[in-house]
């Protein structure tokens, strides 16, 4: 499998921390990526994600208002056009535990926060070439 190169990904970012949001689309931008999109909540994000068309890559907060990300993430598995996607929880916990769940509710990586402002370029990059990022740090 060939991926999806960054310019012609669309990630969905599920985040409700403003600063956060525009560390990762600022990253994302030094990596070539022309379409991010922002869901600042869990509730709904099924929904709002119909709305995209294709998205190659959702990365997803897991403590979220309204919708947990393992909610959020169970809604969109659930649907047959999310299935494939992958939804990779970045979060502030950094526990074995945490990871661990997510693990186990189907996520397809972890990266944690705080961003590695130097790796989290290259962490997307592997991610759309179809690589796992499993990274508490």
């Amino acid at each position: 499998m060939a991926g999806t190169p960054p310019s012609e990904a669309t990630i969905l970012i599920v985040e409700d921390n403003l600063n956060n949001f525009i560390l990762m689309t600022r990253l994302l931008a030094y990596l070539g990526v022309k379409r991010c999109e922002w869901k600042a909540s869990g509730w709904k994000v099924l929904e709002f994600a119909e709305t995209l068309g294709d998205i190659d890559l959702i990365l997803m907060d897991i403590f979220l208002p309204e919708a947990d990300g393992y909610k959020s993430l169970a809604s969109l598995r659930a649907h047959p056009h999310f299935q494939d996607v992958p939804i990779v929880a970045v979060t502030a916990d950094t526990s074995v535990e945490n990871l661990q769940h997510a693990q186990a509710a189907g996520f397809d990586g972890f990266i944690g926060k705080p961003l590695d402002t130097d790796r989290f370029p290259e962490q997307v990059r592997r991610l759309l070439n179809g690589e796992e990022v499993w990274e508490r740090e």
